[in-house]
């Protein structure tokens, strides 16, 4: 079992020469066979959040720490952080020209695995075939540039496809159903399913109740104000979309503004 930690989190961004506090106290635990889901109105910190575990050099750590199985995370680069076993599925995801979806995704893959056991052609072509078809992608997506006029619904479907392959140990889904149809959504959700064990872990940050259909979640932490002011079950999600944001501050009588404010 991996642990993954994030203890009284607080996080800056210079924002035109404004130094901005975004997350305020963040704490947050999740072990491997868990599903988690991180709610909340625009500009609590969410992305934030997802973009600090990462190691967005963006975001600057005020106090407060990251852990991977007890390990601080604060001093390693990204591809450190890819190689210990951490994966972001951003809401946005680069175009790369010149790179092909499965030379990036061999290139990843080997990139955790030692130098003198690369993953076999063979291998990968086998898990690449089988992945296409579980999230009904043509197969012609693999040689394509990474993410290169790529819709919103083929870059979302691309991400879980990179997810598939990689297998990360525990991955931070941003957003992941933005701009997503029901049919979409249902093919995302069913890869990220397909994932779920007791190796692997995942962190979904959404606006929404409605993926939460369709990836049922064993914990659900609401953010306000940069900081997580409830967790509590599937259930939670529910509550959320049925009374808003709105009703559970009144409940918890936080004085805080909900705008965009991030």
């Amino acid at each position: 079992m991996s642990v993954l930690e994030v203890r009284d989190l607080h996080v800056r961004v210079d924002d035109q020469n404004e130094h901005k506090e975004i997350l305020k106290g963040v704490d947050l635990t999740m072990k491997t066979g868990e599903i988690h889901a991180v709610m909340g109105p625009n500009g609590t910190g969410k992305s934030t959040l997802s973009g600090t575990i990462m190691g967005n050099p963006r975001y600057q750590v005020t106090s407060g720490d990251i852990l991977l199985d007890g390990v601080s995370l604060l001093d390693k680069p990204v591809d450190e952080r890819a190689r210990a076993g951490l994966f972001l599925a951003m809401q946005y995801p680069a175009e790369i020209v010149g790179v092909t979806n499965a030379e990036f995704m061999r290139a990843a893959i080997n990139a955790r695995r030692p130098d003198d056991d690369p993953i076999s052609v063979r291998q990968f072509i086998k898990e690449l075939d089988h992945n296409l078809a579980l999230l009904d992608m043509s197969e012609g997506m693999a040689e394509r540039y990474l993410n290169q006029g790529f819709s919103g619904g083929e870059k979302k479907r691309n991400e879980i496809l990179q997810l598939l392959m990689i297998k990360p140990t525990f991955a931070i889904l941003d957003e992941i159903d933005s701009g997503l149809d029901i049919d979409a959504m249902k093919v995302v959700a069913k890869g990220v399913n397909s994932m779920r064990g007791a190796a692997f872990g995942s962190l979904i940050i959404t606006h929404y109740q409605r993926l939460l259909d369709y990836i049922k979640p064993d914990v659900v932490h609401v953010m306000m104000g940069g900081r997580v002011v409830k967790s509590g079950d599937a259930d939670l999600a529910r509550k959320l979309e049925d009374e808003g944001y709105t009703g559970l501050r009144d409940e918890l009588g936080l004085d805080i503004q909900l705008t965009d404010e991030n």
